[in-house]
């Protein structure tokens, strides 16, 4: 497998990790991978050599700039805040990302999708509001709510979001309103799943309750979520 360090523009410089396996011949598709409010580390580049081992070209995109880091929780806040309080900096941003993985000679441009962990999940809903060319977005504990909501026939990608029931970040009138947004947005398709007795930041080992005592690692709930986005990928990505 190759793995390594790219650079490619937005409004700054940005500075995101590609794994793929070059032994590989022919293109194939492409999946960007967002990463959580600290920034673009090793979580979200191991999720990409991951991908990967499953066949993709994988780009760990990197949102803050120059692979900067949140050290703590107003730090986080400072470079998450930012971003979604300029929705349109924050889509440019990504789509800076799918441009750049997409003009990868490996890439098959036409097989695109994104998943986003925490803020990362939030980016991915965001890309799809958008109406990014991609065939599927799978958000992680993402925020679900957004300042611009999709408009009727504007989302192309099928929407998985995977959330867990005691998160404070996604409440369940927060997913009320996303899926009433999904209709009312005439989204093809889409699906929420929800893990009972789960709370946020589920997919991440290092979720303990130190940084942010609501969010928590599940094995069980990381496990199903990769698995649901695996199903969903083996439809749209085949």
């Amino acid at each position: 497998m190759q793995a390594r360090d790219i650079e490619y523009r937005s409004d700054e410089v940005m500075r995101g990790y590609l794994a793929f396996d070059e032994t590989a011949s022919g293109k194939r598709p492409g999946v960007l991978v967002f990463h959580e409010g600290l920034g673009l580390n090793e979580f979200a580049m191991e999720r990409a050599r991951r991908l990967a081992g499953l066949g993709y070209v994988a780009l760990a995109a990197d949102m803050f700039g120059n692979r900067r880091q949140g050290a703590n929780l107003q730090e986080i806040a400072t470079l998450v805040g930012g971003l979604r309080a300029t929705p349109e900096r924050l889509r440019a941003r990504a789509l800076a990302a799918m441009n750049a993985l997409a003009a990868l000679p490996e890439v098959d441009s036409g097989r695109m999708a994104a998943i986003g962990f925490c803020f990362g999940g939030s980016v991915v809903l965001e890309l799809a509001r958008a109406g990014a060319e991609l065939k599927a977005v799978v958000s992680f504990h993402g925020v679900l709510g957004t300042r611009l909501p999709a408009q009727p026939g504007a989302v192309k990608a099928s929407v998985l979001v995977c959330t867990g029931v005691d998160d404070p970040l996604a409440l369940p009138e927060h997913v009320a309103e996303f899926e009433n947004e999904m209709k009312a947005g005439a989204v093809r398709d889409w699906q929420v799943i929800a893990y009972g007795n789960t709370l946020h930041g589920f997919t991440n080992p290092a979720a303990d309750g130190s940084m942010m005592r609501t969010a928590l690692y599940s094995a069980q709930a990381d496990r199903r979520s990769w698995a649901a986005m695996k199903g969903l990928f083996g439809e749209v990505l085949t």
